[in-house]
């Protein structure tokens, strides 16, 4: 063996202490239950509500769904009960895959993130009597500092999966492409890292991987329970990455993005795998927002 066949093997075998999912030979034999999800902002457009969104969503054949706590909040303050959503969403036979809030709990300003910690708490709690089990931990809030303490991020994780497991409502993390401090694949690998806890769970989205100059490939490193859900969508091909926003996601398949072979990537982890469809496109919000939700599963099916 040369140098650089030793530097080779000694690589794949840090990987795959690193990594337990790291398959050097690319052959895995586990395979991914996939549950197709609608995230709600797909048909935020067209301003429903959050009852008529479940009505949508279960109508059109999807497995799950996924809110926003805005959504339940506005829900309650209309003058409905948790109890009422809960039984809801149990009577269209869905799952609350994950929710999406912006708690600012990766503030830098210790006081900032306290309040941040404080809101989570009372989210995770409201979420957890509609039994949602899983909240996307984003990097929301006024933490701007481009020069993240990743190890200081990874231990504030590790403080929000204590608060998940206390309250059955488990801390997804997740990064946004133009973000200015938690905006790569790898820079959440490495937070994941830092918190060292057996239930980090991290939360890619296909067009956040591009515009943070992520690629793909890093999923190849990845076992099933670190990923339990994936938004899904498309990017155009003519737009420079950096112009890009949260307006251009597009139906998977339509764009860019290397589909079949993120999706097989997901496939090739085991686990259960919420397959969220997250699109925020201004004309989809002109159509017929089940006609919207049909047209996406489709899209997402041709690939599972």
């Amino acid at each position: 063996m040369n140098r650089k066949e030793s530097l080779q093997t000694m690589g794949m075998a840090a990987a795959a202490m690193i990594f337990p999912g790291f398959d050097s030979s690319k052959k895995s034999q586990s395979t991914s239950d996939f549950r197709y999800c609608l995230n709600t902002s797909t048909i935020s457009g067209q301003q429903l509500g959050l009852r008529k969104n479940v009505e949508i969503t279960a109508e059109a054949g999807y497995d799950s769904i996924e809110i926003w706590v805005r959504e339940v909040q506005a829900y309650i303050d209309d003058g409905n009960s948790l109890s009422g959503l809960s039984r809801l969403i149990r009577d269209s036979g869905l799952e609350v895959a994950n929710a999406i809030g912006f708690a600012p709990w990766l503030s830098d300003d210790e006081e900032i993130s306290r309040r941040g910690f404080e809101q989570m708490r009372e989210e995770m709690e409201m979420l957890a009597a509609i039994g949602c089990t899983r909240i996307a931990a984003a990097p929301a809030g006024d933490f701007d500092d481009p020069k993240i303490d990743l190890l200081e991020a990874g231990e504030k994780y590790r403080r929000l999966l204590d608060l998940g497991r206390e309250t059955g409502v488990m801390p997804q993390l997740e990064f946004w492409g133009p973000s200015r401090v938690l905006y790569h694949m790898g820079q959440v690998m490495m937070a994941g890292a830092a918190a060292d806890d057996p239930d980090v769970q991290l939360l890619p989205d296909v067009y956040h991987m591009f515009r943070g100059g992520s690629g793909f490939n890093s999923l190849k490193m990845l076992q099933g329970d670190t990923i339990e859900v994936f938004h899904i969508n498309d990017y155009p091909g003519d737009v420079s990455r950096e112009e890009q926003t949260d307006a251009h996601r597009i139906y998977p398949g339509d764009g860019a993005a290397p589909m079949q072979e993120i999706f097989d990537d997901l496939k090739a982890m085991g686990g259960v795998k919420h397959l969220s469809l997250e699109l925020f496109n201004r004309e989809y919000w002109e159509q017929d927002a089940l006609e919207v939700a049909r047209t996406g599963l489709a899209k997402m099916k041709q690939f599972g």
